[in-house]
């Protein structure tokens, strides 16, 4: 099953991607963002700051234990 993200959720994450690819993108902690994953990370999470419909994230199996 594909994850379904708005279209203006979309649009945030293509923004946050486009500042990413020409270089403006600052982390929180003011340094540039180099890493792609992290980029799209930014963007999901400036998409749900400003609540729009973004999946939730796939929670990990718990440990068994015996």
């Amino acid at each position: 099953m594909e994850k379904k993200y708005s279209a203006a959720a979309q649009k945030k994450i293509g923004k946050v991607m486009h500042e990413f690819k020409e270089g403006h993108l600052k982390s929180s902690s003011g340094t540039k963002v180099t890493s792609r994953k992290q980029a799209i990370v930014i963007g999901i999470s400036e998409a749900k700051q400003a609540h729009l419909k973004v999946p939730a994230q796939k929670k990990a199996a718990g440990k068994k234990t015996k």
